[in-house]
C-alpha cells in the first residue's frame, strides 16, 4: 500500500506532466527554451513576495510572472535590445532580487525546496489545486490549440485568417504561467524548463503531427513522474533532479528511433 505522500506526488506529478506536454511542444517549436528558463526565475521574487504578504506562494509566483511577461513583451516591442539580452537581464536580476527578498525575510525558508522541488510535500489540498489547473489549461489549450499551431507556422497567414494573434498569444502565455507556478513545488525553480523542453524533444522524435506530439509529450512526462519518484525512494535521492535524470534517459532511449523514422 502506498503511503498517501507519495500518492499526492504521485497526482501532482501527473497533472503538471499532463500540462506541460502540450505547451512545451510549442516552446520548442517557437525556440522559447531561454524564454521559460527566464519565467521559471522570476517565479522566486513571487516566492518572496507570497511569504512577505502571508498568501499562497503559488499565487505570488503567478502575479510576478505575470508582471513579468508583460514587461518583457513591452521591452521586446520597443527592441532596445536584443531578446536573449533582455531575457538574460531580467531572468538573472529577478532570481538575484528574489534570493536577497528571502533572505531579508527573517523567516525559516528552506531555499532548496524551492530550487530543486519538493514534490513528496505536496498536501492533498494543493492536489485538488494541480487539478483545477490542469482541467482550465488543457480546456484552453483545446481552444487556442489550432491558431497557435497556423501561429508557430507563420504568424501572417493566422493574421489573414481573421486570427487575433495577441489574444491566443497572451493565452499562451497565461498558461504558461499557470505552468511555471506549479511546477516549481514538482521539480523547482532551476529544472522547470526542463519538464517543457525534454518530454516535446523526446516526442518530437517519434511523432508525425502537432496533436501526437503533444499526446506523446505528456505520456513522456507522465512516465518520468511515475519512474522519478520510484527511483527517489528506491535509492533516497533528491525527487525532481531524479525526474529529470529519468526524462534524459528516456529521450537517449528514444532518439535513436528518430533515425530508423528518418530512413
Amino acid at each position: 500500500m502506498l503511503e498517501s505522500y507519495i500518492l499526492n506526488a504521485l497526482f501532482a506529478g501527473i497533472c503538471v506532466a499532463m500540462i506541460g506536454g502540450g505547451l512545451g511542444c510549442f516552446v520548442v517549436w517557437k525556440k522559447m527554451a531561454y524564454f521559460g528558463d527566464s519565467l521559471s526565475h522570476s517565479s522566486l521574487l513571487g516566492i518572496a513576495l507570497g511569504i512577505a504578504l502571508g498568501i499562497n506562494t503559488t499565487i505570488g509566483t503567478f502575479l510576478v510572472c505575470s508582471v513579468f511577461a508583460a514587461f518583457l513583451v513591452y521591452l521586446q516591442n520597443k527592441k532596445i535590445f536584443s531578446n536573449d539580452t533582455l531575457l538574460g537581464i531580467l531572468a538573472h536580476s529577478s532570481l538575484s532580487i528574489g534570493i536577497v527578498s528571502i533572505s531579508l525575510l527573517n523567516k525559516r525558508v528552506n531555499l532548496d525546496s524551492y530550487l530543486f522541488g519538493d514534490i513528496l510535500t505536496v498536501t492533498t489540498e494543493e492536489v485538488a489545486w494541480f487539478f483545477i489547473a490542469t482541467l482550465l489549461v488543457m480546456a484552453a489549450l483545446y481552444l487556442i490549440w489550432n491558431k497557435l499551431v497556423l501561429m508557430t507556422i507563420d504568424e501572417n497567414i493566422a493574421k489573414s485568417e481573421r486570427i487575433n494573434t495577441n489574444v491566443v498569444q497572451t493565452v499562451f502565455l497565461t498558461l504558461l504561467i499557470i505552468f511555471v507556478a506549479t511546477c516549481v513545488k514538482i521539480v523547482g525553480i532551476l529544472l522547470i524548463t526542463s519538464m517543457l523542453i525534454i518530454p516535446a524533444a523526446t516526442a518530437k522524435q517519434i511523432s508525425s503531427s502537432p496533436l501526437q506530439m503533444g499526446v506523446s509529450s505528456s505520456i513522456i512526462g507522465i512516465i518520468s513522474i511515475i519512474l522519478g519518484l520510484y527511483s527517489s525512494v528506491l535509492f533516497d535521492t533528491p525527487t525532481g533532479p531524479t525526474i529529470i535524470v529519468m526524462l534524459v534517459i528516456l529521450f537517449i532511449i528514444i532518439f535513436p528511433l528518430s533515425k530508423l523514422k528518418n530512413t
